[in-house]
């Protein structure tokens, strides 16, 4: 083993010194909320094509709309070809059959779909 005195006197730096450098500022950070965001792009020059928060005419997306089903809100891989209403499992299958057609035609309605019978 080393017994030199100096190398026993010495600690271990863990951190750098610059690190000390970043964190004296003790300014704290301030978040912008979503309208202020908008208020601050309303006032920037933009270009026509530009995106942003407040354009609403983004490009369509390209994948195609999640389903989900009528009666519990999960995904649903399924449709009924009867009724158009839609479901994810067996047992909302089985539920489904079993409704008539006033409540079909109410979840059709929730959903924005047409009716069933025109």
């Amino acid at each position: 083993m080393n017994s030199d005195p100096q190398t026993l006197d010495q600690k271990p730096v863990f951190k750098s010194t610059s690190w000390f450098l970043f964190r004296q500022g003790n300014k704290k950070r301030s978040w912008k909320g979503l309208k202020q965001i908008v208020a601050s792009e309303k006032i920037l020059p933009w270009a026509e094509n530009a995106l942003h928060y407040s354009c609403i005419n983004a490009p369509p997306s390209f994948k195609p709309a999640e389903k989900f089903s009528d009666l519990s809100g999960l995904v649903a891989p399924y449709t009924d070809p009867q009724s158009r209403l839609r479901y994810a499992n067996k047992e909302e299958y089985a539920t489904i059959i079993d409704l008539p057609m006033d409540i079909t035609a109410g979840y059709l309605a929730l959903r924005g779909a047409t009716s069933i019978v025109g």
